[in-house]
């Protein structure tokens, strides 16, 4: 347990606040498709996995995926119990929503994500209201997911208004995938970056 006060972060490193949510039962918005877009399952292939993760995530330093060699990615896309999908636009995946049911009676939101082609346009809900409608289908009890400080500024808010209740938060220290990963030290400007 960590104590009242200030607690330095190693160099190197990256602290994040994350904060779990949940839905216990579907709450649909019914939006739209936005023009332009197509709502289409996303192909089990780890390359093409890895460009559309790091479109959607390297902003805001997702590096969950990029830890994992081809061997172990190829094991979870290939998983009949991890449901892939994407908003394509202009014949190219922009979106990525991974639905994993591996745990009975629950759903995680593992990712979900637009790249810059569609932000602001209202893919973000349309794709949200499929993921919901996805995930009840299943008669799931819980569809649950987490967020965190680096990741965008809008994702709590946005997840909040889709319907889901935080229900924990944590403190998470990670290797700085600027560092660690070789990520473009400009990335994510919104959080420091400290070589050791």
């Amino acid at each position: 347990m960590l104590s009242d006060g200030f607690h330095d972060i190693p160099k190197g490193k990256v602290a994040m606040v994350v904060t779990d949510l949940e839905m216990r039962a579907p709450q649909l918005r019914g939006v739209p498709m936005p023009d332009g877009v197509s709502f289409a399952p996303l192909a089990r292939d780890v390359t093409l996995y890895r460009d559309l993760f790091a479109r959607v995530g390297r902003d805001w330093l997702w590096y969950g995926r990029s830890l994992l060699d081809d061997r172990a990615l190829g094991t979870i896309l290939h998983d009949a119990d991890v449901h892939l999908f994407t908003l394509r636009k202009d014949g190219r995946p922009e979106a990525l929503l991974e639905l994993d049911f591996r745990h009975d009676g629950a759903c995680e939101l593992a990712y979900f994500g637009l790249t810059s082609a569609l932000i602001g346009t209202g893919s973000g809900a349309y794709l949200m209201d499929r993921a919901i409608e996805l995930a009840f289908e299943r008669g799931i009890d819980r569809f649950h997911l987490h967020t965190c400080t680096i990741d965008s500024p809008q994702a709590l808010g946005f997840y909040r208004r889709a319907g889901f209740t935080p229900t924990r938060q944590r403190i998470e220290v990670a290797d700085d995938p600027r560092i660690s990963l070789g990520y473009d030290p400009a990335l994510a400007p919104h959080v420091p970056l400290f070589r050791p």
